[in-house]
């Protein structure tokens, strides 16, 4: 139950915002879909527990489009080729706190498939820096076709490329899922970039292991539910099926559902236009929005968490990578330099850890902390998906 002292800080929150921007505003920021659920789950959310350390997950999930922008395949190429040569360069001297190095999940486009360019994405996470998973735009779909579409490139990935995911207890390859345009679900109220009102379920059925869309804010498709890691059970007859859900650890899993990993969605009150209007921290990694100390302080502060292990918080990040103004943060000076904050911190303080980790690991250690079963980061990074090869 929210106790007065935090019901008068949503409500003084929420009023500072609404009289800032007026409902217009809030509605052209996206904010009338998300803000009350985010401010009321501030007093809900288990807080960590004081005096043990703090373990932060990060991964940084790319909808990787080397064809961005209707790019010649020689660009593409190009672009690909800048990721396999510099990535190595520019993070290979840092680790994280069990001596891995940066992490980067490539979510490729199964409309943009060009062979020479997932090998090539291939080689740079078979150097250990990543995994492939899929991303798909589509647009008037049908179940049948989207179905066909999913289990096509997935075999593909698997048997051309050695690429994706196997389930420890079925021996099926699986996937992690990002939405093209980021409407998951049919979840656009004009029904454009999907069609599908049972995606949920074809996701699930062709062995998508977790969804790793959301945010989308500012986008008509952000959810409801925030900073959330969540059982979808969708409903084949409506559209955004993931507006709400069961949260991790909380309740056993539904029958039929599909793990939900969003990335932190917060107001930012330390960032303020105007010195009046808060900014709104979205997980976004681009040209305008780098990394830095501040907006690691709004992931923590995010909570995004497992009720059974509140210590371990859960940043999923995302970015459109292979886009050259964004390539200037993303393999430039503002990542270096916010690896090389995360070690100065972990310096600093002792109880603080951090570790990279890909899509598929994330979603293993947040099914190792709904488990209760004190196993090791380390192992629970392949606890029930385990990459192939």
């Amino acid at each position: 139950m929210i106790g007065w002292p935090e019901a008068l800080g949503i409500a003084t929150g929420g009023a500072v915002i609404a009289g800032a921007l007026g409902y217009a505003g809030l509605r052209r920021k996206g904010l009338d879909r998300w803000l009350i659920p985010h401010l009321l789950s501030r007093g809900s959310k288990r807080k960590p527990i004081p005096g043990e350390p703090i373990d932060l997950f990060l991964a940084v999930c790319d909808h990787y489009e080397p064809q961005r922008g209707g790019a010649s395949h020689d660009k593409a190429k190009a672009r690909v080729q800048q990721w396999v040569d510099e990535y190595p360069k520019l993070f290979d001297r840092f680790r994280d706190s069990e001596g891995k190095p940066p992490q980067h999940s490539f979510f490729y486009p199964a409309d943009e498939y060009h062979p020479e360019l997932v090998d090539m994405v291939g080689s740079l996470c078979r150097r250990g820096y990543g995994e492939v998973e899929i991303h798909l735009h589509h647009d008037n779909d049908t179940a049948d076709n989207l179905r066909n579409t999913l289990l096509d490139f997935k075999t593909t990935l698997h048997q051309r490329h050695g690429l994706l995911s196997k389930d420890r207890e079925t021996g099926e390859v699986v996937y992690g899922f990002i939405h093209g345009n980021w409407c998951l679900d049919n979840s656009r109220r004009d029904g454009r970039h999907c069609g599908v009102n049972n995606e949920l379920d074809i996701l699930r059925e062709t062995g998508c292991y977790a969804d790793f869309t959301l945010p989308s804010s500012p986008s008509e498709t952000q959810t409801r539910k925030v900073n959330s890691i969540y059982w979808a059970v969708d409903d084949p007859l409506r559209p955004k099926s993931h507006n709400t859900g069961v949260d991790l650890g909380t309740a056993p899993k539904p029958p039929n559902s599909l793990l939900m990993i969003q990335g932190p969605l917060l107001i930012d009150w330390k960032q303020r236009k105007f010195g009046i209007i808060p900014k709104v921290e979205n997980s976004c990694l681009q040209k305008n929005q780098p990394p830095d100390k501040n907006r690691t302080e709004c992931w923590l502060n995010a909570s995004v968490s497992v009720v059974t292990k509140p210590n371990w918080l859960f940043a999923k990040l995302h970015t459109h990578g292979v886009y050259e103004p964004n390539q200037d943060v993303l393999l430039g000076e503002p990542m270096v330099r916010f690896h090389e904050t995360l070690q100065e911190r972990a310096d600093r303080n002792p109880l603080f850890r951090f570790h990279y980790v890909t899509a598929r690991e994330m979603a293993n250690i947040a099914l190792a902390a709904e488990s209760g079963v004190d196993v090791p980061i380390s192992a629970a990074r392949s606890l029930r998906y385990s990459p192939i090869g």
